[in-house]
């Protein structure tokens, strides 16, 4: 008896927690983050602005924890390996770059804007002095079509922007 009231009680539960699922609509800023989980895989490509060379790029989107996150990976394995992880923040995105140079700029990007395009702007930087050390400032994703995406990241050093780093990626088939 106790195992037949238990099963009940768990069945109701799921049910409703499926139809309050699909009752709520994503807000713009969840609209925006349903095209970062859409990332989800492997990507390559190159990167400019380190130099007068392109640097083959290679990067992994990964969405956890219950899909409120996505994280992605350059350079998975390497030395130059570093992790971003964007996530819902209100009615805005948030972002936050653990780098290899040792410090976490975070960034924030208004929730509503152009479908192709989400511009995330500076807020802080963690493990570093803003007037002083060099991080990445800002970085704008342009969804070029669901295979392609371009990020620009621009770093600044000693409080003055110094340039970009824009990488081009391809989806890996």
């Amino acid at each position: 008896m106790k195992i037949r009231t238990m099963a009940s009680v768990l069945v109701a539960a799921a049910f409703a927690v499926v139809v309050h699922a699909e009752d709520k609509k994503p807000s713009p800023a969840g609209e925006r983050f349903e095209q970062f989980k859409q990332l989800a895989g492997d990507w390559v490509g190159t990167a400019t602005g380190h130099g007068p060379d392109q640097k083959d790029v290679h990067v992994q989107f990964k969405v956890t924890s219950g899909g409120s996150a996505v994280v992605e990976t350059e350079f998975p394995g390497t030395d130059h390996e570093m992790v971003t992880v964007i996530t819902e923040d209100g009615g805005d995105l948030a972002l936050t770059h653990y780098c290899m140079l040792g410090n976490q700029p975070h960034m924030k990007a208004d929730g509503k804007g152009a479908a192709d395009k989400v511009p995330f702007q500076f807020v802080s930087v963690g493990n570093a002095n803003a007037d002083k050390d060099m991080f990445m400032h800002d970085v704008t994703y342009t969804f070029v079509d669901k295979d392609t995406l371009r990020a620009e990241w621009t770093h600044c050093h000693e409080g003055k922007v110094q340039g970009a780093v824009v990488i081009e990626l391809k989806r890996n088939k």
